[in-house]
């Protein structure tokens, strides 16, 4: 992959990565909610469990997905779903007091969670799928798949701690009452906003 192509790839990386979506609305939420450094495994999760699945991609596993159309239907019905019932958690999330662990519901996601919710995550497919066909050669598949999975880790790091970091600033900012209570729940609503928006655009 030449250094033009690595440029370009991390241009479409950053985008992707910054924007809006499933990921950076649960990790604004969770900052939020549970501080910066209990966001981290969720955060990582994400940073790490996207190019994994970029990897995967690039090697020819979209190809099954894409020769499938009933599995793609199947996995945009149960990443909605999923993001529904994620929607619900943290529009419902109540944060613990200071200085306390609150178990239950009310707790951010682990970071194999958060991995492998990129694999019935919607949107993290149709990246995975669209790099896979630009950017990834037929002479030499896996030194490509790697850059692509490198360039992604580096855009998805970036994102995951400034989401993480927004998060917890809008935490700090709006205290840890009524206020908290309303943002994760405009916070839920987007992520059930996202749910709905990939069912209709399917």
């Amino acid at each position: 992959m030449s250094l033009d192509v690595i440029v370009n790839l991390l241009g479409v990386a950053l985008v992707s990565a910054w924007t809006p979506g499933p990921n950076n609305v649960m990790l604004a939420s969770s900052g939020a909610t549970f501080g910066w450094r209990r966001t981290q495994p969720h955060a990582f999760g994400i940073s790490f469990g996207f190019p994994v699945m970029i990897f995967a991609v690039a090697l020819g596993f979209g190809q099954i997905f894409l020769a499938l159309p009933l599995l793609k239907t199947v996995m945009l019905w149960i990443g909605c779903a999923v993001m529904l019932w994620l929607a619900w958690r943290i529009g419902t999330a109540r944060p613990a007091p200071e200085g306390t662990v609150k178990t239950g519901a009310s707790r951010p996601l682990s970071f194999l969670q958060a991995a492998a919710f990129q694999w019935i995550n919607p949107k993290a497919w149709a990246m995975a799928i669209g790099v896979s066909g630009a950017f990834i050669s037929a002479s030499r598949p896996v030194q490509d798949a790697l850059t692509a999975a490198a360039v992604f880790v580096i855009a998805a790091v970036s994102s995951t701690q400034a989401w993480s970091a927004f998060g917890t600033a809008m935490g700090r900012f709006l205290g840890r009452g009524e206020r908290l209570k309303i943002f994760n729940l405009v916070m839920g609503l987007l992520l059930a906003g996202c749910a709905v928006w990939l069912i209709l655009d399917a």
